[in-house]
């Protein structure tokens, strides 16, 4: 297929790979609509480009140590959970999470990061293996799923690798929280129709992965309810230079939006607002 031999050019970004890929979501589609996703899946690689690199800023240590009592908190995941397109580590998912928990739950947070950019759900068990067989988190925040979609890893594959990952960490004694799929909608530099193509296959996984989620006892945020809309109405403040990873602002949004969930999963609130899902309840929204 057309999509093979884009994927093997080692000049192409993870993210043009990944848009390339995102194309050949509408297999089923004549020959000339392949050949329209195919030359825009070109240009959203062109507009893209790779401007942030591949390493996000380092944001793991102890936070607001005078606060005492530390909050163990892991992510783990892709791009987004690792923090690409921040400009400082405090910037970061993971940064904004640990300052956020340090405030509402009034302790320290010892943060560790085991997403890797450009990770697939299938990537999670490495990044689990990578951690030390004694560390125990309090709580794990995952988000993962937009790389599973570019590169055409179908849905149950997907929830079957995040079911052992929640599995796992459950087993550690670990509370989860699982922010499903972002809407791939709200890419403005992937034209129309490859767009719409993206944001249904999104949705349609993290649909599966809030259900796949609550049924393990994970905790789940919608990410494409909760902040999905800042990003569609507000691009130019949400993405990073290069338009496909959040900005220091837009994890900002994130991380302030998931903060509610991780939160309950600490005992901190009981309450959880629309976009947010607890085992056995369904959440509110």
């Amino acid at each position: 297929m057309w999509f093979t031999g884009v994927v093997a050019s080692k000049h192409l970004t993870r993210a043009g790979v990944a848009l390339a890929v995102l194309g050949s979501v509408a297999g089923g589609t004549a020959y000339g609509a392949r050949e329209l996703l195919h030359r825009q899946a070109a240009q959203a690689r062109r507009r893209i480009g790779k401007p942030l690199g591949e390493q996000a800023p380092a944001a793991d240590r102890h936070w607001k140590k005078r606060y005492g009592a530390p909050v163990d908190l892991l992510l783990l995941g892709d791009s987004v959970a690792a923090g690409l397109g921040a400009e400082k580590p405090k910037h970061t998912l993971g940064g904004r999470l640990a300052r956020g928990i340090a405030v509402g739950a009034e302790r320290s947070v010892r943060l560790r990061t085991a997403a890797v950019v450009g990770s697939e759900s299938s990537m999670l068990a490495a990044q689990l293996a990578s951690l030390p067989p004694a560390y125990r988190p309090d709580v794990a925040v995952i988000v993962v799923g937009g790389n599973d979609v570019t590169h055409r890893v179908p849905v149950a594959e997907s929830v079957r690798h995040l079911a052992a990952a929640i599995d796992e960490l459950r087993a550690r004694g670990a509370e989860v929280v699982v922010g499903t799929c972002p809407d791939l909608g709200a890419l403005r530099p992937v034209p129309q129709p490859l767009r719409a193509l993206g944001s249904r296959a999104s949705r349609q996984l993290a649909d599966a992965q809030r259900v796949v989620a609550l049924d393990r006892g994970a905790r789940v945020v919608s990410l494409a309810h909760v902040v999905g809309p800042f990003f569609i109405t507000n691009p130019d403040e949400m993405f990073s230079l290069d338009r496909f990873h959040p900005s220091a602002h837009g994890y900002k949004r994130t991380a302030k939006a998931m903060l509610p969930s991780v939160l309950a999963a600490l005992g901190v609130v009981g309450e959880v607002p629309f976009g947010h899902h607890a085992p056995g309840v369904g959440g509110s929204g």
